[in-house]
């Protein structure tokens, strides 16, 4: 072994050895997905869904605070781009320049297997207002759709219905945010979702203390990880939270 040490250092010594080249790591697999976010003006929530046919989606699409706003970032994604955003929107910057900004500045690490033109995004203020931006290298079916306080997007998608229902199922419910984002994420799945199927499925609302217990802006954090019809006990989840909602208040 010490000769063989000997060796290297010798050759390396000389220009004749180099060292061996080191694997290119795989590109990871696209968070392909859909999302929504929404706000509310009758309470001041802001808040966003997802569900996409990976595990665990919740732990790096959603990011939101209260009196900030909240982001959605998938497809070829660089997961800072969260908390860039809710950086810049607590700076007060609009969504739209937000967008264009973090999407300007990002150095783009990896052009040939994860390039910045396939990543998808979205911001809302807590003001409900809102921009997105779907790269023209997001795997097809990818796009965006606005509506009233509130914007969908999503990528390897059945089609363009799926973020159309989305926005028309969140303009004609009624009742909590978290039932309009859930009745939006139902719609997109019913007009085919995501096209490899589903898995995993989350939510989260903000409002300055609107959680229960004392200085609580998370009004809700739900995730479903790992589950066949995810979006189903995510529903589960909501209507339990919103029951004893309802039963705090009249208890009150």
């Amino acid at each position: 072994m010490i000769s063989n040490l000997l060796s290297v250092l010798l050759l390396a010594s000389a220009g004749l050895w180099q060292p061996p080249a080191q694997e290119k790591p795989a590109p990871w697999s696209p968070i392909a997905t859909f999302s929504i976010l929404g706000y509310d003006p009758a309470t001041g929530e802001v808040g966003g869904a997802v569900q996409s046919r990976v595990f665990a989606v919740g732990n790096g699409v959603l990011w939101a605070e209260a009196n900030a706003g909240v982001a959605a970032t998938q497809a070829i994604v660089d997961v800072s781009y969260g908390p860039q955003a809710i950086n810049l929107l607590k700076l007060g910057y609009p969504p739209e320049q937000i967008v264009r900004m973090i999407h300007d500045s990002d150095p783009d690490p990896r052009p040939g297997d994860w390039s910045k033109l396939g990543r998808q995004f979205a911001v809302m203020n807590a003001k409900g207002e809102y921009a997105a931006y779907t790269g023209p290298k997001a795997t097809e079916w990818a796009g965006n759709k606005g509506g009233k306080f509130c914007t969908a997007q999503g990528n390897i998608l059945a089609g363009e219905a799926v973020v159309n229902g989305m926005v028309e199922a969140f303009e004609k419910t009624s009742g909590h945010l978290s039932l309009r984002l859930l009745a939006a994420l139902e719609a997109g799945q019913k007009a085919g979702g995501d096209k490899r199927g589903m898995q995993s499925a989350a939510m989260l609302i903000v409002k300055k203390d609107g959680g229960v217990w004392l200085h609580n802006d998370v009004v809700l954090r739900l995730q479903v990880d790992d589950n066949p019809t995810p979006i189903a006990e995510l529903r589960r989840l909501v209507e339990k939270a919103v029951q004893q909602w309802h039963l705090g208040a009249s208890a009150k």
